[in-house]
């Protein structure tokens, strides 16, 4: 069995570093400063690495790219990966509750379960995790911190302005 080369890219953006993990050239990972569950990352460096991604991460950042459509490769159990696939889902600009994407997956009593998934996310932004609030609509859980999510939310409605602290 031949194992895929795995690097990493990082990049700058208006939330801070980002790292990008590349397995086989795909995009298997996508981590902030600080982010919980955030692997170690002794990797090899390749900054010329995934450069759809790195191009269209500037442009979502810069609010003309709404949805990504670079492959990925998510490794997770395939609970994960159903909560992952339907992140996908959610509307740019929009949000979700834990307990309504529970429900769009068939699992009403799910939330917490779905949150925990969520929470595991390895490929943040370009898998919006950062759409899914609580059920009163407030900005809570996320691993690269409620700063940072409250940040992409106004991003996504418009609402730009400097990273709060």
């Amino acid at each position: 069995m031949r194992t895929l080369p795995v690097t990493v890219t990082v990049v700058d953006s208006p939330i801070g570093l980002l790292t990008l993990v590349a397995t086989g050239g795909i995009l298997s990972g996508l981590y902030m400063v600080d982010q919980r569950h955030r692997p170690a990352l002794e990797l090899p460096r390749d900054d010329h690495a995934l450069p759809a991604a790195r191009q269209q991460l500037a442009a979502y950042f810069a609010g003309e790219v709404k949805d990504f459509d670079v492959p990925v490769a998510l490794a997770g159990t395939p609970f994960q990966q159903q909560v992952w696939e339907a992140l996908t889902s959610i509307p740019y600009g929009d949000t979700w509750s834990y307990g309504e994407l529970a429900a769009r997956l068939g699992r009403p009593a799910a939330s917490r379960a779905v949150g925990l998934a969520n929470g595991r996310n390895p490929i943040s932004i370009v898998v919006p995790c950062h759409r899914v609030v609580g059920s009163n609509g407030s900005v809570t859980g996320y691993g690269g911190g409620l700063a940072r999510k409250t940040w992409l939310l106004a991003l996504e409605t418009g609402v730009r302005g400097p990273l709060p602290e």
